[in-house]
């Protein structure tokens, strides 16, 4: 039986726009068999998706760490983890408090360039989650200083401008080795969205491989296939499992939905057969 993964979304726990359950819902719309759900640095939303999904969906319990790799932000998401995990807890608060320095520090940047109540409108988005890029940019949409959400990270929020705050995210060796902790599986999200030469691409990967990384995104999301049969070919280099996901945020995002994405290929050895 061929089932339908999706093994990387997001929701309003960290910065996606649906609730748990909300995403599960959809998710079943998709027809998705197994989901994964991989908030930024939180697993707050797992027992409300586990639970929304009864025995229609199979959810997988992950994680998307933030980490530091030479100056360059680089995500490590983790699938199959036990929540439970004494020493995963104690990352996920480590890296809730980075994220809320960086969040205030993000907030005192834009009310110096005259937005006002950025703090405040972020946390309104966020609903209860922690506070991202995505929930400022909603406010100063709202405020009337971008028309979308390509405009406020351009002019406010992405790289080099005053709501590009670096954080002191940890190593990928920490990350994976939290995920191991958790009995989990170490999996480099979206190799080709860091914008890496073929040389620093398979530098990290070495990185991440000897830190005890099993596998990366082959697929994320729709992607041409020149980019699918690269990762194909540096995931077997490297010996890492093959998986996939829609990194899915919000379905205000038309190309965006749970399980839409390319296909990965037949011959790679999928990550779900190895757990």
């Amino acid at each position: 039986m061929n089932l339908s993964y999706d093994l990387h979304t997001h929701s309003h726990c960290s910065d996606g726009k649906l609730s748990p359950a909300e995403l599960v819902s959809l998710a079943k719309l998709n027809n998705v068999d197994v989901l994964a759900l991989t908030d930024h640095d939180t697993i707050a939303g797992i027992p409300a998706a586990i639970a929304a999904a009864g025995d229609a969906i199979t959810i997988i319990s992950g994680i998307e760490v933030s980490t530091l790799w030479q100056g360059r932000g680089i995500h490590i998401v983790g699938l199959q983890i036990d929540i439970d995990s004494v020493e995963l807890q104690h990352a996920v608060s480590q890296q809730a408090a980075l994220r809320l320095q960086r969040a205030k520090t993000i907030a005192a940047r834009l009310e110096k360039a005259g937005i006002k109540g950025a703090w405040e409108g972020a946390l309104v988005y966020a609903q209860g989650g922690a506070i991202g890029r995505p929930h400022f940019a909603q406010h100063i949409i709202d405020v009337g200083y971008a028309a979308n959400f390509a405009q406020a990270f351009k002019r406010y929020l992405g790289a080099g401008k005053i709501g590009d705050v670096k954080s002191e995210w940890p190593s990928i060796t920490s990350a994976v080795s939290w995920i191991n902790a958790a009995g989990g599986i170490a999996t480099l999200a979206h190799p080709d969205k860091y914008g890496l030469t073929r040389t620093k691409l398979y530098a990290l990967l070495q990185d991440f491989a000897d830190a005890g990384g099993r596998s990366i995104e082959v697929v994320s999301g729709n992607q041409n296939a020149d980019v699918t049969k690269k990762l194909q070919k540096a995931a077997a280099d490297f010996s890492l499992l093959a998986s996939c996901g829609s990194d899915f945020h919000s379905p205000d995002n038309k190309w965006q939905s749970p399980c839409v994405m390319s296909l990965l290929p037949k011959n790679c050895p999928a990550i779900w057969d190895f757990w």
